[in-house]
């Protein structure tokens, strides 16, 4: 079952072409990460993702619905790559503020949120102000607030970002036992070794257009060659250092 189903979009920007024709699938219970280099569109196709932009063409269905009905959007949870938090708020007021905007009930909120803190390694910091986190922290409040309503779909917008290496390993650990309830997970990133580690499939974004999409197995192939090395095999003239 496709819970994101992209057939043939396309999204242009004056002259530039920054979604060309992507088609594209995630299956229930599957991590698929969205790979490319910057400004490959990866950014832009979440924006259609979640409804806050229309393609110019083709169409997508998440978990049945159109991105932009409110229905499909209770069933999301999204975190962008810089989040900007209220700074006087700490990590249970921030969780009560996006709980509200859910609609969950107060005392859900708590309990699930308490949960997540805990889980995301900030209850040390729980009276902390926002505005004292790290970028690392930063990172982990947003993936609690992403969780807290229990979302089918988590989009996650470079989610390894400030991560030092101990979170890493947590996060990792946190997004399989998602996938493992059947939930599924599609994350951007150009994060090469983490993508290797953590997906079922990857997709390979170059210029707008997709390139590459297939499993670890596959990317791995006779043993001789990696998701790194087909990355830099496909978009190598464009890396930049």
């Amino acid at each position: 079952m496709s819970v994101v189903a992209i057939q043939s979009v396309s999204k242009r920007f004056g002259t530039q072409q920054a979604v060309d024709a992507l088609t594209l699938d995630v299956r229930q219970g599957e991590i698929v990460g969205f790979l490319g280099t910057n400004g490959a569109g990866k950014t832009t196709t979440i924006k259609m993702l979640l409804g806050f932009l229309r393609p110019d063409s083709g169409a997508i269905s998440i978990l049945g619905g159109a991105p932009e009905d409110a229905a499909t959007r209770r069933r999301i949870g999204y975190m962008p790559e810089t989040a900007y938090y209220y700074p006087y708020l700490n990590i249970h007021e921030l969780l009560d503020f996006y709980g509200g905007l859910c609609g969950m009930p107060r005392a859900a909120i708590r309990a699930r949120g308490r949960m997540l803190i805990e889980r995301v390694g900030l209850a040390e910091a729980g009276r902390r102000l926002l505005r004292h986190y790290s970028k690392g922290m930063l990172q982990r409040a947003g993936i609690a607030q992403a969780l807290l309503h229990d979302p089918d779909l988590l989009i996650l917008d470079e989610p390894f970002t400030g991560l030092d290496p101990l979170a890493r390993i947590h996060f990792r650990d946190l997004i399989r036992d998602l996938r493992d309830q059947g939930k599924s997970i599609f994350y951007s990133s150009h994060e090469l070794s983490e993508a290797e580690l953590i997906c079922d499939r990857a997709a390979i974004l170059r210029r707008g257009a997709l390139v590459w999409c297939g499993t670890m197995r596959e990317a791995a192939g006779d043993g001789r060659q990696n998701l790194e090395r087909i990355f830099l095999k496909l978009l190598g003239g464009e890396v930049q250092a």
